[in-house]
């Protein structure tokens, strides 16, 4: 006879599903999706939830403790270089590439059973679901992605005849994947110190030089920064080049994987070094312009770097809340103690932050896309601003939740680690926080984007019910954090140092007014709530030394994380909320 199986004291939540466990999520995406694809999506969504908290969180979990290997030589002794990969990383892709298209929906009718392409907001809700699971593969997806998108914005119709088909296919074993080879040793950052030559050769050209940090470097084909033999000196001599791995007639391509790289997260994946030794490639776009057409690539992998980050946040707050409420402590449940309470705060606000942000600028792609006027400027500051902020709440948000677990959390048989060390990615690649932070600036000194994010922002306002002290206040940080960028901005230099601190406000105040607004779509007063402490927590001042009173709201909005919110609020609850 069997004993009942009494509460254990670890709880675990291994088996979840992602996307029924986030009640906030699907109401969320029937304010960015038309209302024919969110429903028609809401089964794949479903599917896809079940498996990140189950069997791809497994494979994940394999892959990252079996990392690819580099081989040279193939065991009769011929040059044959090639990358293995773990079968739990294989399986991995299987699912992304071919069972949800999660590179191919943005560009090609088809996939999920969806006659159209799909807009960003449909892509970046399932990657959103699948990076909770598996982190380092969704490189290699944006990669290819971006890649696609640069060839038919850019590319010659012959490339396209050639290479378009296989970027987008669903069978698995045709699919040909991308990467961007853009990184140098004595380049980084400063694009226009590239040293890799492009020698023209008829209607190619052969590329001579070293990449130094390249992801996915098997892929069959990279967008290539060089400079061709003679061109001017800085940005305007540096061009953009397709190189593929393999040569039409079957030839390897004359370039080598040096070494893999050996990294502090994304470890499923591999990067490594590239020689290029006279290597074939062709040019996309127009000479001399390389970065600029690379900028569009590097735009997008921001973007996908900003969903990475929301996505690693979910994951980590989903698990804290989770531990909080199936563990007790000195008779209680960890989340009736108020500092947990307040550390669950903390951990919630920059994950709803990072989301809506991100759904935010996936509507702003849509409409530059569409040739919308004043959708690109707007979009061209959306997204630094999301990369700048979301990467770097996402180290301290994993770190914070992992202290939730406690000693467990420590343990690499979890997924807390894991977390942590992915989590430091988003602030290094595509540029570091720095980089990015000026170039929020640049967003306003060059695209005059500044006078339309602050439009697009009262224009949500001005559709939200709010108390009148919290409209005072809402339209109050709003205006001075404006006010700062565009004094940091019109200073040209003199005021770089205080970049990063606009650049900040004005992603504070900005996804703050616009979950202002999803509250108000919604009649959701917790988020509504969450809206009004990010000002109050993350922009308006505060004395250090002041003590103030736990918040009597606190433990009702965090009993709705996670939980269906019941019938929508009127416009009269809403009009009560006032946490100032």
């Amino acid at each position: 006879m069997s004993l009942p199986l009494e509460a254990h004291p670890v709880p675990d939540r291994q088996g979840a599903n992602f996307f029924r466990d986030d009640a906030a999520f699907d109401p969320l995406l029937s304010l960015y999706l038309p209302e024919d694809l969110h429903q028609h999506l809401r089964p794949q969504l479903d599917r896809l939830g079940a498996l990140a908290g189950g069997r791809l969180d497994e494979l994940a979990h394999t892959a990252d403790r079996n990392p690819p290997t580099l081989e040279h030589r193939s065991r009769s002794g011929r040059d044959a270089q090639r990358i293995v990969k773990h079968p739990a990383y294989v399986e991995l892709e299987r699912v992304a590439f071919e069972q949800f298209g999660l590179a191919a929906m943005s560009h090609r009718g088809g996939v999920l059973g969806w006659p159209a392409p799909m807009p960003a907001a449909a892509k970046y809700a399932l990657s959103y679901l699948f990076v909770q699971a598996e982190f380092g593969l969704c490189c290699p997806l944006s990669m290819t992605d971006s890649l696609t998108r640069m060839l038919r914005k850019f590319g010659s119709a012959a490339l396209q005849q050639q290479h378009l088909a296989a970027l987008t296919t669903d069978a698995f074993e045709q699919q040909a994947q991308g990467a961007m080879f853009m990184t140098e040793q004595g380049a980084g950052s400063d694009i226009g110190a590239t040293a890799v030559r492009a020698v023209p050769e008829g209607d190619a050209y052969r590329l001579h030089g070293d990449k130094w940090f390249c992801s996915n470097p098997d892929a069959a084909l990279a967008m290539v920064l060089a400079r061709i033999d003679g061109a001017a000196p800085g940005l305007k001599g540096v061009s953009l080049f397709l190189l593929p791995r393999t040569l039409a007639d079957g030839r390897a391509n004359d370039y080598r994987i040096i070494r893999l790289k050996d990294k502090l997260g994304t470890r499923s994946m591999a990067s490594g070094e590239i020689r290029l030794e006279g290597a074939q490639a062709w040019l996309v776009g127009e000479a001399g312009r390389g970065f600029q057409q690379m900028a569009d690539m590097v735009n997008n992998s921001r973007l996908s770097n900003g969903m990475r980050a929301a996505g690693l946040m979910r994951r980590a707050c989903s698990e804290a809340f989770f531990v909080a409420r199936e563990r007790r402590a000195f008779g209680r449940r960890l989340i009736e103690l108020p500092l947990m309470q307040r550390q669950l705060l903390k951990i919630l606000l920059p994950t709803e932050q990072a989301r809506t942000m991100l759904f935010q600028t996936a509507e702003a792609l849509r409409r530059s896309d569409a040739g919308e006027p004043g959708a690109y400027a707007l979009l061209r500051i959306l997204t630094p601003l999301i990369k700048v902020r979301a990467c770097r709440d996402a180290r301290r948000v994993t770190g914070d939740a992992m202290e939730v677990r406690g000693g467990c959390g420590y343990i690499e048989e979890w997924g807390d680690a894991r977390l942590v060390r992915d989590a430091h990615l988003g602030s290094i690649w595509e540029g570091t926080s720095n980089i990015v932070a000026l170039d929020v600036m640049r967003a306003i000194q060059r695209e005059g984007s500044l006078p339309l994010l602050d439009a697009h922002l009262r224009r949500l306002l001005a559709e939200t019910p709010l108390h009148a002290n919290a409209r005072r206040k809402f339209d109050g940080a709003l205006h001075k954090a404006c006010a700062a960028a565009q004094q940091v901005a019109e200073a040209r230099g003199a005021n770089d140092h205080a970049a990063r601190q606009a650049a900040t406000a004005l992603y504070h105040v900005a996804s703050a007014c616009a979950m202002a607004w999803e509250a108000g779509r919604l009649g959701s007063v917790p988020r509504l709530q969450m809206a009004q402490a990010v000002l109050r927590h993350r922009v308006l001042p505060q004395d250090p030394l002041a003590i103030d009173s736990a918040p009597a709201w606190l433990p009702a909005l965090l009993a709705c994380e996670g939980a269906a919110s019941g019938a929508p609020a009127g416009r009269a609850a809403l009009e009560a909320v006032d946490l100032f």
